[in-house]
């Protein structure tokens, strides 16, 4: 393959993940297909992003609802890669070297010699999300792409239906976002609500159940939850659950944590509490 220089900005990396957070975390499981996907780093939502990492590339490559651009791969990644790239490939890959992904993406992009080019995924509405199984996770107000990544790497996991977030105050879905979910965002829609708490009004309305993932309540049980279909919702590190979204939910629990530390990063609760959830259904 003739080696063609990138041709984009450079993709720059996102925020670093908050080193604390509060008594926050997940719901319960169900699989899923695509929701959306990255938008260039500090581009407009929808445009074309730059995706790099073996399992993030390597998804993307293989969901047939994602608009690819252009594949830029080293000599070495290709090589690692045999076997494992889909045998009818979507577009023809061109050759590179990291010094040019490194001025693309970032020096700080842990890019393993592959990147791509592709267009957002859509989001589902929310009648689309109601119609596939397992719980919902909210976030209000995470912000950090890593954080959000993480999440939804969780929520892939333990098979939630999607993550909702809302439109002004969560990360668009970058590079960073997509290193962070590790294939995930092809698998679990990330929806964008602009009023989280008229959200929730409608998800209660359709029979779930909301819990806020907050310290003042009860140790959240799993069991408790078997004959329900939950939404969990997570609120940001250091300011947890604004009024009206924590007005908004039927109960406010915690995570049982009997050692030393009071709190855990925002997505590590998110993985404690589906784990609980998923281990109570």
């Amino acid at each position: 393959m003739p080696p063609r220089p990138p041709e984009n900005p450079p993709n720059r990396p996102g925020r670093p993940p908050h080193a604390a957070a509060h008594r926050h975390a997940g719901a319960r499981p169900a699989p899923r297909p695509p929701g959306r996907a990255a938008a260039q780093q500090g581009g407009p939502a929808g445009a074309a992003n730059w995706l790099y990492g073996t399992h993030p590339v390597l998804a993307a490559l293989a969901n047939p609802h994602r608009r690819l651009r252009r594949l830029l791969l080293t000599e070495e990644a290709e090589a690692g890669l045999s076997g494992r790239l889909p045998a009818a490939m979507p577009l023809a890959a061109e050759r590179s070297d990291r010094q040019r992904l490194d001025a693309l993406l970032g020096r700080d992009a842990v890019h393993q010699g592959v990147a791509l080019l592709a267009d957002p995924l859509a989001a589902p509405p929310l009648d689309q999300v109601l119609e596939r199984s397992g719980p919902l996770l909210m976030l209000d107000q995470v912000t950090d792409p890593r954080n959000v990544g993480a999440i939804l790497r969780s929520a892939a996991a333990f098979g939630v239906a999607a993550v909702i977030v809302q439109d002004r105050n969560a990360p668009e879905e970058t590079g960073t976002l997509a290193k962070a979910a590790s294939g995930a965002l092809e698998t679990v829609p990330l929806m964008r609500a602009v009023n989280l708490a008229r959200t929730l009004v409608a998800l209660k309305a359709a029979g779930l159940w909301v819990v806020g993932l907050d310290a003042g309540g009860g140790s959240l049980d799993g069991a408790a939850f078997r004959q329900r279909r939950v939404v969990l919702v997570l609120g940001a590190e250091g300011e947890g659950l604004r009024r009206l979204t924590r007005e908004s939910c039927d109960e406010i629990a915690g995570l049982a944590m009997p050692g030393a530390m009071e709190s855990l990063n925002v997505s590590n609760a998110a993985a404690v509490a589906l784990y609980e959830l998923t281990r109570g259904g």
